[in-house]
């Protein structure tokens, strides 16, 4: 069985649709199993109409507009997802009357993105002589917990995903299932969070026993860096779970964060692959890797990152200090990425400030706390960085070129990656630096 996970711009225009179409065509030999995300922005357009509903304006008109365009290219007609499109302005209609667009029914609303996809993929598959069924991940198995936008599919998931998915390959019909999408034990819709598309796409993979997991995008593969910032980027045939892992973590678009757990838990290798170029072989991302691999690899970065520092004297020699620290962060659900510690002070950075003002209020009772915002973190991720002794210094005189001041510094113990913090305006030349001195091409 072959996973084929298509994202929002594979599905998002009417050319698309048809190459997803012929792609899934080309694979039916090896029993594919479809997951879908929401067409290219339709998943904003729910979140901005679930924030109008929530001042009092009940509004799917923009949504419905970009829903039937794609639908009428293929000659459909509203009827296909009258039920979604009904459901959802009878979500937005709730929100509405709560004046609360409560992450529990923006759950919801941004749930019918992925439930209006399958059932337009799966009728168009079905129009050009692919025979397919539409299906809610909910209605396979994909049972979560209750941490709306956000959510984790729940242990007992995987049988029952095992299970109602064989018996959908074994019918003969390519099962086309929507990806970012859950249900509680209960029964109310959850979400896996942006980008979970992916992951529920990894989980799904891993339950039912793929071979490998494909997930068609944009761009051909997981590339050296942003080609939006680095034109001259390139594509890497090869990486371990554990290099792609550190990439997607620190900011490369392709992949998202979660995605990699499920399949390295398996040791089902992951391909990333472009819809409109299916000829070209993409990215494999294997256990191993490339056993061959010397020097960096790829440079991931992310913009609009916060730096928080604590300084207690206090705390000179005094145990605690750390777990004190994170047990704040934790409790205000504060994701941390990177973290330098001295004796007395730590620095670390985080990439959304949900939760935040909280921590920081607990934090002064800790010591001295200072916050830098936007921020620029820049991970290189590079074979044998403990033996190779040439990699570092590079990094520093690319840097040092370019007058770009290095605020935070962090070497990954998994001996990958180093990781740095630059000020936010430089971000963009401190990535093509690096690629320069790195990788070669335009000065």
């Amino acid at each position: 069985m072959r996973l084929m996970k298509f994202g929002g711009t594979s599905v998002g225009d009417p050319a698309r649709v048809s190459n997803l179409c012929e792609i899934v065509r080309g694979a039916l030999a090896l029993q594919p199993v479809v997951v879908v995300s929401a067409a290219s922005k339709v998943t904003d357009m729910l979140l901005t109409a679930a924030r109008h509903a929530a001042a009092g304006t009940v509004d799917a008109s923009p949504i419905e507009a970009r829903v039937t365009g794609l639908l009428h290219a293929f000659g459909f007609e509203r009827a296909l997802v009258a039920a979604e499109l009904d459901g959802l302005t009878a979500a937005l209609t709730q929100i509405a009357a709560r004046r609360e667009a409560t992450t529990e029914l923006t759950d919801l609303v941004a749930s019918y993105g992925e439930r209006i996809s399958v059932r337009f993929v799966a009728a168009v598959l079905t129009a050009k002589g692919v025979p397919a069924t539409h299906h809610d991940a909910f209605d396979v198995g994909m049972t979560t917990d209750d941490h709306f936008g956000g959510a984790e599919p729940l242990p007992e998931s995987e049988a029952a995903l095992r299970e109602a998915v064989g018996a959908l390959v074994a019918s003969g019909k390519v099962p086309v299932i929507t990806g970012f999408i859950g249900k509680t034990r209960d029964g109310r819709v959850t979400t896996l969070g942006r980008g979970g598309s992916d992951y529920s796409a990894a989980v799904l993979g891993a339950a039912a026993g793929s071979d490998e997991i494909e997930i068609w995008t944009d761009v051909p593969g997981v590339m050296s860096s942003d080609p939006r910032v680095v034109p001259e980027a390139h594509t890497i045939p090869v990486l371990s779970f554990d290099e792609a892992a550190e990439l997607a973590y620190f900011g490369a678009k392709v992949l998202h964060p979660k995605t990699i757990h499920p399949a390295v838990r398996q040791g089902i290798p992951v391909r990333v692959k472009n819809t409109f170029e299916p000829s070209h072989p993409g990215t494999v991302i294997t256990a191993q890797g490339d056993p061959g691999a010397r020097g960096a690899r790829a440079i991931a970065h992310k913009k609009g990152v916060t730096v928080v520092n604590v300084v207690s004297t206090r705390m000179l020699l005094a145990h605690g200090f750390l777990a004190r620290i994170f047990e704040v962060f934790a409790r205000h659900r504060v994701v941390v990425d990177l973290v330098s510690t001295s004796e007395v002070s730590v620095s670390c950075t985080v990439d959304r400030e949900d939760g935040l003002d909280g921590a920081l209020r607990e934090l002064a009772g800790i010591g001295e706390v200072s916050v830098q915002r936007d921020r620029t973190l820049v991970c290189v991720v590079a074979a044998g960085l403990f033996v190779n002794p040439e990699v570092c210094p590079r990094i520093f005189a690319a840097l040092g070129r370019e007058g770009i001041a290095v605020e935070l510094l962090s070497m990954g113990a998994s001996a990958i990656n180093v990781s740095m913090v630059v000020p936010g305006a430089r971000g963009d030349d401190a990535v093509r630096a690096l690629h320069r001195e790195l990788f070669g091409g335009a000065a």
